[in-house]
């Protein structure tokens, strides 16, 4: 799933590109991907408008347009956004993928929303916060501190990698990125996030922010379906120390990356590096 550095990196890339285009044309392929309003409304209400800016919320991609207005993406578990010349060299692991909607701008480029699980989803509001309002605080915000972190963890007795996962509680930190925030602070996935001491939420904060920046700076990671708007790839995965590592050896103590299951999410750690009741 795209989860925040992805998210960032695809708003990255697109900005240079759609900002001050026009829609010209806007074909939707399935019309399940629409959940607000009616697709000839969401289609009536973008051709013609100029996107004059893009922002992001979380796992949520927004494109501001030029009458107050924003069309809000959210990529779910398969999704991509994809430029003109990425859709004509599709990469083979989306050559089955369904195209849900294509935008045409006034310059005769294209943006495809391709999604193989089909579970992405589209808004065109008149408030972002009808969409995205209820989502916790933004991790790499000023705003998000030591002491914001050590108080939402204090009101879940739910396991820490559940907690993070909340996109209520914190937004944007999503499967893989707990996985490796909690190695890095040496934090069992199990653990009961009240329980956490102030010692390992100051560890803990301090994964989450160097880990995201990194992968930010890395431009994502390409664990299965996810590529930038270009078709290329994200190399963060390549810097992943337990996620996706089922097997492997720890980089740290040398046994071997486990996997279980919490809350219902696939969850890589080291039973050595990662024991419970560790201070």
């Amino acid at each position: 799933m795209p989860e925040l550095p992805e998210v960032e990196t695809i708003k990255n890339d697109l900005e240079p590109l759609l900002v001050g285009r026009k829609f010209t044309e806007v074909a939707v392929g399935d019309d399940t991907a629409v959940q607000k309003p009616s697709v000839e409304a969401f289609r009536s209400g973008l051709i013609g408008r100029s996107i004059v800016g893009l922002g992001r919320r979380g796992k949520f991609l927004i494109f501001r347009l030029d009458n107050g207005r924003v069309l809000i993406v959210h990529l779910r578990m398969t999704g991509n956004l994809l430029a003109t010349e990425a859709c004509r060299r599709l990469p083979k692991e989306l050559a089955n993928a369904r195209v849900r909607a294509v935008f045409r701008f006034d310059d005769g480029s294209t943006l495809s929303f391709i999604d193989r699980r089909r579970m992405g989803r589209m808004w065109l509001v008149a408030d972002q916060e009808e969409v995205v309002g209820k989502l916790g605080p933004e991790p790499l915000s000023p705003d998000f501190t030591v002491d914001v972190l050590a108080e939402l963890m204090a009101r879940h007795r739910a396991p820490i990698k559940a907690v993070l996962c909340d996109q209520g509680i914190v937004a944007g930190v999503g499967n893989m990125y707990a996985d490796e925030a909690l190695f890095e602070s040496r934090i069992h996935p199990l653990t009961p996030a009240a329980d956490l001491s102030r010692a390992k939420v100051k560890r803990l904060y301090s994964a989450i922010r160097g880990i995201l920046t990194t992968a930010i700076t890395n431009k994502g990671a390409s664990v299965d379906t996810y590529f930038r708007p270009d078709g290329n790839r994200g190399a963060a995965h390549y810097e992943f120390k337990v996620a996706h590592r089922l097997s492997e050896t720890c980089p740290v103590c040398g046994g071997p990356i486990e996997r279980i299951r919490v809350r219902g999410r696939g969850t890589y750690f080291c039973s050595k590096c990662q024991r419970t009741g560790q201070k």
